[in-house]
């Protein structure tokens, strides 16, 4: 992690890191919490592999179909089972460089054995100093801190 171009959110989560996993790359699970409530995702599609796609959608409570805009068209990195996920977005899903709004970001997520359960820790790699405190004034913490409260919220009520 480098502290001059990186955000990090880290967080034990009282779950096995097979339910995080799942809650990852699940698209049921996915679209449940992947957006700060009362927003709604959606999971338009999701091929877990290396050079794979994720594709998400996003809308206020209620809101379907046409209604949702794109929140996210990645390509995925790393894929490593229960315990290592890294996507980009400076690459779309069909693997064409693009300038996604607000910034362009990798993200590289952990899992490890925790005693209490899952060690949980998202790097997110910014390509320079102004996209890392663009991204950090638009609400990083906040929304990737919501959100990570939801995605404990799903995996804790089954552990």
């Amino acid at each position: 992690m480098n502290p001059e171009l990186d955000l990090e959110i880290t967080r034990v989560i009282r779950a096995p890191r097979s339910a995080v996993w799942r809650a990852w790359t699940d698209p049921d699970q996915l679209s449940r919490w992947f957006i700060p409530a009362p927003m709604v995702s959606r999971v338009d599609s999701i091929d877990l592999r290396p050079g794979g796609g994720l594709v998400t959608s996003f809308g206020d409570a209620g809101a379907s179909g046409d209604a949702l805009q794109r929140h996210i068209d990645a390509v995925f990195l790393v894929v490593e089972d229960e315990s290592h996920l890294v996507w980009t977005n400076a690459i779309d899903s069909a693997w064409r460089p693009q300038q996604p709004q607000p910034v362009a970001l990798t993200t590289d997520i952990h899992l490890l054995d925790h005693p209490d359960g899952t060690d949980y820790r998202v790097v997110v790699r910014h390509g320079t100093r102004e996209d890392r405190d663009r991204h950090e004034s638009l609400g990083f913490f906040e929304g990737w801190g919501a959100v990570t409260d939801q995605l404990a919220a799903l995996v804790e009520q089954d552990a």
